[in-house]
């Protein structure tokens, strides 16, 4: 069946509050090329919006999928416990930057796991108030909606959300905040606003996903480290989309050389299939009784299969060298991309590691989020699949797997450079946003 079949089919039965980038369907995959259901193939730098660090079908995460098939595809672990959770979280406590002993839960997605962590920061704590950050994205669900710091459109027309939650300024390059401003926003915040002692948890983005890929100033992590301790707050790491390798490290936060109370992940852990993680310091991980933590699926014996696949491919393919040559990788490309004709449309390189990304910009400097809409349709005919994001719309995530063959990431870039002449014809008009 062609993608007009199944588009048509589509209309009917999803909901239009499903969005959908590509209006193509994905027939077949492996590593980092995809083919659709008409047979076009593509590079593709989505890799499930951070999911497939080790790509499309690893043959390792594969065989190990296999082989617990063969066993048995599902035990609710709250109910009847099996090895392959286990596996999971003794690697977690034992590679996740924790400072002593780490224990683990096991969840679907990253939203779930983030919902997990808030309770287990309230129940430790015995607060309700979290501290989150501009531009931040830490899912769709009521809780981690509200944690969220962008309106549009998750927010719209939903009403008040759980909370109290207050956002600050997030200090990176690109918001021009500095560490002493935004530390001058959390002393505002404590003299105006809310008693720290009302502060149950700090949740941030070492790097900002949905936010554009924006890396937090490592001094400020630091200082929130500090902030946690002096006034007993849970520090949470939110590493859906920044863990297992993306950055160069194992986490973004270990570039900062800080330990969080509490790490969230999810995507790259599965390979593929759904699960995700919390790993905290133990006495935070034990603040709720049993049977406080749990769900169904939540760390399927199949989806754990995958992660220990996943990390045998992270050891034994050295995973986080290949990560920093990924990113040193791009950063040339990107460069070349600035010196050919219609250059000028490319904006600044964001990120660190493979977790890298560029701005198109209009012919003033100005975000220019026509330009981007128009690369992701030309270069999606040209064979290459682009995901976007930044608080314009304008920055282009570079999220193919960290496995992909060097000779594709030049093929990729080589039809992005063809394309530049075009996208320097185009004119943002009244679309800035």
């Amino acid at each position: 069946m062609d993608a007009a079949a199944i588009n048509t089919r589509r209309k009917h039965s999803v909901s239009n509050g499903v969005r959908n980038l590509h209006p193509i369907y994905l027939d077949r995959a492996l590593n980092a090329e995809a083919w659709d259901v008409d047979g076009n193939r593509y590079i593709d730098f989505i890799g499930g919006i951070g999911v497939l660090n080790t790509g499309h079908r690893n043959p390792v995460v594969m065989a190990r999928v296999a082989g617990q098939c063969e066993r048995f595809t599902h035990s609710c672990f709250n109910a009847l416990p099996h090895e392959p959770y286990v596996a999971v979280t003794d690697w977690l406590a034992q590679n996740c930057p924790i400072e002593g002993p780490a224990k683990s839960m096991l969840t679907n997605s990253g939203a779930e796991a983030m919902e997990n962590a808030l309770k287990l920061a309230r129940a430790f704590t015995g607060r309700t108030g979290v501290i989150a950050f501009d531009g931040a994205f830490h899912g769709r669900t009521l809780a981690t909606l509200a944690l969220t710091g962008k309106t549009k459109p998750y927010k719209t027309g939903l009403g008040p959300l759980p909370g109290p939650v207050y956002h600050l300024p997030y200090p990176c390059r690109e918001t021009g905040i500095s560490v002493a401003d935004a530390m001058d926003a959390i002393a505002k915040l404590f003299a105006v606003s809310v008693d720290p002692g009302c502060i149950g948890a700090v949740v941030i983005e070492p790097v900002q996903g949905e936010g554009g890929f924006r890396a937090c100033d490592g001094e400020f992590l630091v200082a929130l480290r500090r902030l946690c301790d002096a006034y007993g707050m849970v520090l949470i790491a939110d590493e859906i989309q920044s863990g297992f390798g993306r950055t160069g490290k194992m986490f973004a936060i270990e570039h900062a050389n800080v330990c969080p109370d509490i790490i969230v992940m999810g995507k790259g852990i599965g390979g593929g299939f759904p699960l995700a993680a919390v790993t905290g310091a133990q006495d935070v991980m034990n603040a709720l009784a049993p049977g406080g933590l749990g769900g169904t699926y939540s760390g399927n014996p199949v989806a754990c299969a995958a992660a220990t696949g996943v990390f045998e491919v992270l050891e034994k393919n050295e995973i986080l060298k290949r990560a920093r040559q990924l990113g040193e990788k791009y950063a040339t490309h990107i460069a070349w991309l600035r010196d050919l004709p219609g250059g000028h449309v490319i904006g600044n390189m964001r990120g660190i590691g493979a977790m890298r990304a560029f701005e198109l910009i209009a012919d003033d400097g100005a975000p220019s989020p026509r330009r981007l809409q128009t690369l992701l349709q030309l270069a999606r005919a040209g064979g290459l699949l682009l995901m976007p994001s930044g608080e314009h719309a304008n920055v282009v995530r570079l999220l193919a797997p960290l496995t992909i063959p060097f000779d594709q990431v030049d093929e990729a870039f080589a039809i992005i450079g063809k394309l530049l002449p075009q996208l320097a014809a185009v004119s943002d008009g009244d679309d800035r946003s």
